[in-house]
């Protein structure tokens, strides 16, 4: 187990690192020289800028730790994931949003102990909060904390829910949309972010990698949910793979997930 001042330490110097970039986020939103990637994704020049700033300012204070970032510089082998402590960073998650000058986006830090996610920081540049936390350590939005709706889902209960990467998938759009209200922002980091501070009820996604939910996955917890993997769990993460097969999961209260998983026959 890791001693508390160790943790803590981290914990603070990401949410540090993370506020220090909201104002690049923020000038660069809708500016910032956009490229494509062999895989079909965007990224842009501030993803580039805001991955080395938050890693040259943690690897400062913690060398011992291990750094992943989606917009790595290497060849795309895999990375065994090998330091007690790691963290992994999704720059920009929302990128077609933030090039396109949409707000629906955020900086997504998550720190990972022995492969587990332990503590997320998560800026929602729409929101302009930092909503951050962790298992036993509460979730907040900046100072205020939070916690998951509770009781049952309903017709007015609100699913968050991406275009299926897969579209043998499609189907699970008309099934919400008949049951739920559904909201699709574009960053699957504040779908499961706004889970945990109680702004929606749920999140059904397939497409995501582990860039994309690590952050969020200790708030979720942190906020007295589960997350409920349908596809094999990432966790703990053993490699960090560029190439992984996309993750199929569901996230809310406990019944909300078993309500959800009834509905999909997931």
């Amino acid at each position: 187990m890791s001693t508390p001042i160790s943790l803590s330490a981290r914990c603070e110097a990401a949410r540090r690192a993370v506020l220090a970039q909201t104002e690049l986020m923020h000038r660069e939103l809708g500016r910032a020289r956009t490229s494509w990637k062999p895989d079909g994704t965007r990224v842009t020049t501030a993803d580039v800028a805001i991955s080395e700033n938050i890693f040259r300012e943690l690897s400062a204070a913690f060398p011992e730790d291990q750094f992943f970032s989606e917009e790595l510089s290497h060849d795309g082998a895999p990375l065994p994931v090998t330091a007690r402590y790691a963290w992994v960073l999704d720059p920009i998650d929302g990128t077609n949003n933030f090039a396109l000058g949409i707000p629906h986006c955020a900086i997504s830090l998550a720190l990972l102990e022995q492969g587990r996610p332990v503590f997320g920081a998560v800026y929602d540049l729409a929101g302009r909060q930092l909503i951050h936390g962790g298992a036993g350590q509460g979730v907040y939005c900046g100072d205020r904390p939070v916690a998951l709706r509770g009781g049952n889902l309903t017709a007015q209960s609100m699913i968050g829910f991406h275009s299926p990467y897969d579209k043998r998938y499609a189907p699970h759009a008309g099934l919400l949309a008949g049951n739920y209200k559904i909201r699709g922002l574009g960053s699957s980091t504040l779908h499961l972010a706004y889970v945990a501070a109680g702004l929606i009820d749920a999140v059904v996604d397939h497409n995501v990698k582990v860039w994309d939910i690590a952050a969020a996955v200790p708030l979720v917890l942190g906020a007295g949910g589960i997350v409920d993997y349908v596809s094999p769990s990432p966790f703990p993460l053993q490699q960090f793979d560029l190439r992984m097969e996309r993750i199929f999961y569901v996230a809310g209260t406990a019944d909300a997930c078993r309500r959800l998983r009834e509905l999909l026959q997931a």
